[in-house]
């Protein structure tokens, strides 16, 4: 279910803008939807057709996102997330009131690394549900950042994925730097971000500044070398005042030489940006391993002496075994999943919303 297509029930309700406006500020930071200004009772100023169907409406919503399962560890906690069709999703709760979302069920990018993309993409996940992942984890805890970073890659359904971040920055609560749009890198992202009403921070997954290698780790991704990947989230940065948040996953014997460090200072050198250092999130299925810790630490000391902002960040679940598409992928593995996967692959594809 879209986000439009909510309102347009309500406004079928006899709902006005500012009945619409309500029932959904309620619904995404969480509350019951008759929720309000408390000198304004639901009684008071929602029509009654409205009133009596918020109830039926509350129960579709709330079935949009369900949690099958929460996995914690000492960074946060891992959500196994079913959506209404039986499909399985992952969300992340992170440290600092953060929330990472998924877009997509799979993945058509192909990163050889992730266990998300190995079985390609499902389906699209709609603005509906994107959302209720984050009344999901509001009903939890606080949330006051939004990563669309989870299973999925935003720019291959971006219509779902801007009306999501449109209405966390406009009925949320959330503030526009803090909702991320993740990508590894796609030119209708910056064609489109930069006339949006909310318009996002920009995550971009680099990985290494080999256009080679670049190829190789993210078969499927554009075709974008990573000098001009760089540029280009340089030109948006400046535009928004917000810096590029570029992510590279450390994995051993791949991409963590000093070669590679010395590419990163000659891309980044005067940009505005932040590396943020990914050690590897090891599983058995992959043949990828992470450096040492003691590895990990050495460079991002050798990229802070050389002038870049550099944070490390481990992903979320590393003691749990969750590493992004690691729970799905296990569930559907328990259940026999594998052969219903192939199934789903060989019947006719849903419709993209990408733009």
């Amino acid at each position: 279910m879209r986000i439009e297509a909510i309102g347009q029930t309500l406004r079928s309700l006899g709902a006005k803008d500012g009945h619409v406006d309500r029932v959904l500020r309620a619904w995404t930071q969480g509350k019951p939807l008759t929720s309000g200004a408390r000198r304004h009772q639901a009684e008071n100023c929602l029509p009654l057709a409205l009133r009596n169907a918020l109830p039926t409406l509350e129960l579709e919503l709330n079935g949009l996102a369900r949690l099958r399962s929460e996995h914690t560890g000492t960074d946060g906690s891992r959500l196994l997330v079913e959506l209404a069709d039986g499909q399985l999703v992952e969300s992340v709760l992170l440290p600092r009131d953060g929330l990472c979302i998924s877009t997509q069920v799979g993945c058509a990018v192909g990163c050889t690394f992730c266990m998300t993309g190995r079985d390609g993409l499902l389906r699209q996940v709609d603005s509906g549900e994107m959302v209720a992942q984050v009344v999901l984890a509001r009903r939890r805890r606080k949330v006051s950042r939004v990563v669309f970073m989870g299973m999925g890659e935003p720019s291959h359904n971006m219509d779902n994925v801007l009306e999501t971040i449109a209405t966390l920055g406009t009925y949320g609560g959330i503030g526009h730097k803090n909702l991320v749009f993740s990508t590894v890198g796609d030119r209708r992202v910056f064609e489109r971000l930069p006339k949006e009403r909310v318009r996002p921070a920009l995550a971009i997954s680099l990985h290494t500044t080999r256009p080679e290698l670049r190829t190789a780790l993210l078969p499927k991704a554009p075709v974008i070398a990573p000098a001009e990947l760089v540029e280009l989230a340089e030109t948006y940065a400046r535009t928004t005042g917000y810096p590029i948040q570029y992510q590279w996953t450390l994995i051993d014997g791949v991409n963590d030489s000093e070669e590679e460090m010395d590419g990163i200072v000659r891309l980044l050198t005067g940009k505005y940006a932040l590396m943020n250092l990914i050690p590897y999130n090891t599983t058995a299925a992959l043949d990828y391993r992470r450096p040492s810790p003691e590895r990990v630490t050495a460079l991002a000391r050798y990229l802070h002496a050389r002038g870049i902002r550099t944070t490390v960040r481990n992903s979320a679940g590393q003691d749990v075994d969750g590493g992004c598409g690691q729970l799905r992928a296990r569930n559907l593995d328990a259940a026999g999943g594998r052969r219903e996967k192939v199934l789903l692959r060989q019947s006719p594809a849903r419709p993209s919303s990408a733009a």
